[in-house]
């Protein structure tokens, strides 16, 4: 790659005003295979300053002059997929087939742009104008699992809101941003409006979120990274939308399909190697069904395929790095020391690999949910599964929780679901394994977050709202 110790500001590559070298590392092999160079608060100050700048102009560009912007973004994204999907593979360890199908996939910007085609940023409500108008410049702080899709899910509606940018990737997975600065550059993007400085938390997502001149901080990643970034953005009173941490639980009632339900959602909670924020990872079962519960999810759990990410056979490649290894390690230790069941999986990579931050599927029976590995976000392929006396008691299990990103119901009495769905305290509720839905509002309750992503809402993140009275004579 090009432009591997560069930052893209004001239209164009730069050398960093502050550079750190960093591996980047293969989790498929454990080895170094490139490096990246890290800014520091200058580099924020040159990329916030290029923005404030385009801000005026880019600001007062109409709705369909940005949608024929996003438009031209999409037609370049669709020219690089399979580079995106084959450094997905390299920097993130996702399959192939899945980082070019799923990862690579333009779903986010096509939605945003059918946002836009159809939003009124102004109404008039009796004789005052409501307007909608862009916030400002925006930072934005994307997270390592699924990268490229949550860069989209920022820029996207920034730029149609019209508001102007600093990206900060993830540092873990870096090199994806920079063919999609790529991108933006051969779309044609204005100077300014976009700008990416590649840095860590500390010291550049901080810089970021303290800075007086960005009006609105939107971050994906750990509940723990997102409270330091309120702190650092509440001295200048900024707008903070904050996408973190889940822990989802997935009731399913006792008139359902077993086989199916628990396969699918055995699949669902180790999905990218069980690092989704929104995944599926608490099981609610009855009590009586719980035996054979344990059975199907011990069955699907080892039909997955773990390992060569360049096979298109293979369903799970490793977790992200040493660090997301050794956690997910430890937890699962956690589940064994405190007595929960081992069903399948445990300590340890799959038999057959070597190297790798390979981690086995694991089935814990038996959960309480007072047990760690039911309180703690493992962001692995670690399913625990809790048995429930009735449907009161599920409730009341799947809500005791800091989190409150999703939650999962499964039953073949619709209506009984939907009464469910509205006594879980989470952003969105998945009833019977439903498709996506990428106009529906993403964000979650109680320390998932707060603000919301995709469809008009994740649109309104970037606007504030004006009235102006008396704009028509009563």
């Amino acid at each position: 790659m090009l432009h591997e110790r560069e930052h893209y500001v004001d239209g164009a590559w730069v050398t960093p005003l502050q550079p750190t070298l960093l591996e980047v590392v293969d989790p498929s092999t454990e080895e170094v295979f490139t490096h990246i160079a890290l800014g520091g608060p200058k580099d924020v100050e040159r990329a916030v300053a290029a923005a404030r700048t385009a801000f005026p102009a880019f600001s007062r560009t109409t709705p369909q002059e940005r949608l024929e912007l996003l438009g031209s973004i999409l037609a370049e994204l669709e020219k690089r997929r399979n580079d995106i999907g084959e450094v997905l593979c390299r920097e993130i360890g996702s399959p192939l087939h899945i980082a070019c199908e799923q990862q690579a996939a333009p779903v986010d910007l096509i939605s945003m742009m059918n946002v836009l085609q159809n939003y009124r940023f102004e109404e008039m409500q009796g004789s005052t104008k409501i307007i909608r108008e862009p916030i400002g410049v925006v930072g934005l702080i994307a997270p390592w699992n699924w990268p490229l899709g949550q860069i989209i899910m920022k820029v996207a509606p920034a730029i149609a809101a019209g508001c102007t940018m600093v990206l900060k990737p993830s540092e873990v997975s870096p090199l994806n941003a920079i063919i999609w600065s790529e991108v933006m550059h051969a779309a044609g993007v204005p100077k300014g409006v976009y700008n990416m400085v590649q840095g860590d938390g500390a010291r550049v997502g901080e810089a970021m979120s303290a800075h007086p001149d960005i009006a609105l901080m939107s971050f994906t990643g750990s509940t723990r990274a997102g409270i330091l970034v309120a702190q650092s953005a509440a001295t200048t009173v900024k707008r903070v939308a904050q996408e973190l941490g889940g822990k989802s639980a997935n009731i399913l009632l006792p008139d359902v399909d077993f086989r199916g339900a628990v396969t699918n959602g055995v699949l669902r909670a180790t999905r990218n190697s069980g690092q989704a924020c929104s995944a599926p990872t608490r099981m609610l079962v009855p009590s009586d069904r719980h035996d054979e519960v344990k059975a199907i999810a011990k069955a699907a759990a080892e039909s997955l395929v773990v390992g060569d990410v360049r096979d298109p056979r293979t369903n799970l490649g490793p977790v992200v790095n040493e660090a997301q290894f050794t956690r997910v390690q430890r937890l699962i230790q956690a589940g064994i020391d405190e007595g929960a069941e081992l069903v399948t999986g445990g300590l340890g990579r799959p038999q057959h690999l070597k190297r790798g931050y390979f981690v086995r599927p694991t089935v814990f029976g038996n959960v309480k949910n007072d047990m760690t590995i039911a309180r703690e976000e493992i962001f692995g392929p670690v399913l625990s599964i809790l048995p429930y006396r009735d449907e009161e008691e599920a409730i009341e299990i799947a809500n005791d929780t800091r989190y409150g990103l999703a939650a999962y119901v499964q039953s073949a009495d619709l209506e009984r679901a939907r009464r469910i769905a509205r006594r879980m305290r989470a952003g969105t509720v998945h009833l019977n394994y439903p498709g996506p839905d990428r106009m529906a509002p993403f964000g979650g309750y109680k320390q998932s977050g707060n603000g919301r992503e995709n469809g008009r809402w994740g649109l309104e993140e970037y606007l504030e709202v004006k009235a102006v009275l008396g704009y028509e004579p009563k």
